[in-house]
């Protein structure tokens, strides 16, 4: 394949102890690393590997599976294996909760897609009003029931993301809150249009490998983990507010934070 003797893998070094597989999945990651396979880009097929390597289709197979383990390509039946598109979104902690956009009607998430120059959707919303596990029920002060808000967020019809916002029962039953659209601005405008002005939030970050349902929920390709963050937002009067739990696909986001120099 002209492609292929043209510069763009090199040859195996059959003196070297790594494994032949390894060393192919090495020349493959340098090239996208290197760009020459760009976002999206399908690789060389398992008959072009064989034939330029020169060594078994299970060996080409190993070294695919590597790369599909590390999160860097994806394979489609019929099609081939495709180069992983990088994080489209920057998440910029100390602005995506700006008052200025939720007086602009915007929520967090139609702020950030649109600086990325993506199409934002919510789908599987449900809104329901339940027991709070220990954890959450301690970080809203010992409440007892809780109106539960899950969605899942997609940018470009692609899941990124999975939520789930708690309220304390007290504070949201009956509002607009609690009906599926909350309106301009998202749940936070509503809150302080209750007199709930928010004051901060904490945040807790890391990151995991993801249970067989977040999989499923954000099409997750084999490798790639996510990012798990819990937010706890709390108004001038120190009370917690919300508290929201997300789980973000790690190739869908860079987490950015701007801190106090002093």
């Amino acid at each position: 394949m002209a492609a292929l003797s043209s510069g763009i893998l090199g040859a195996l070094d059959l003196t070297s102890d790594r494994a032949v597989f390894r060393q192919i999945a090495d020349q493959l990651r340098e090239a996208i690393d290197k760009g020459r396979f760009k976002e999206g880009a399908k690789l060389p097929s398992e008959s072009e590997l064989v034939e330029h390597f020169g060594v078994s289709r299970m060996t080409v197979r190993n070294a695919l599976s590597i790369l599909q383990s590390e999160g860097l390509v994806s394979s489609e039946h019929g099609k081939g294996v495709f180069v992983r598109p990088r994080p489209p979104v920057r998440r910029l902690a100390s602005d995506r909760f700006a008052r200025r956009h939720r007086d602009q009607g915007k929520s967090a998430f139609t702020v950030e897609a649109e600086a990325a120059g993506s199409k934002p959707e919510v789908d599987s919303l449900e809104v329901r009003e339940e027991k709070p596990s220990p954890d959450i029920s301690a970080r809203l002060g010992s409440a007892r029931k809780v109106l539960a808000r899950r969605r899942r967020y997609l940018l470009d019809g692609r899941p990124v993301e999975f939520a789930v916002s708690y309220l304390p029962l007290d504070l949201a039953r009956g509002t607009q809150i609690a009906e599926p659209n909350p309106g301009p601005g998202g749940i936070y405008a509503r809150l302080e249009e209750l007199g709930h002005r928010l004051d901060h939030f904490d945040e807790e970050v890391r990151a995991r490998m993801p249970s067989p349902a977040e999989v499923k929920t954000l099409r997750l390709s084999s490798g790639v983990p996510v990012i798990s963050l819990i937010r706890t937002a709390y108004d001038t009067e120190g009370r917690a507010v919300e508290v929201c739990d997300t789980v973000m696909a790690a190739d869908a986001y860079v987490l950015a934070y701007q801190l106090p120099a002093n």
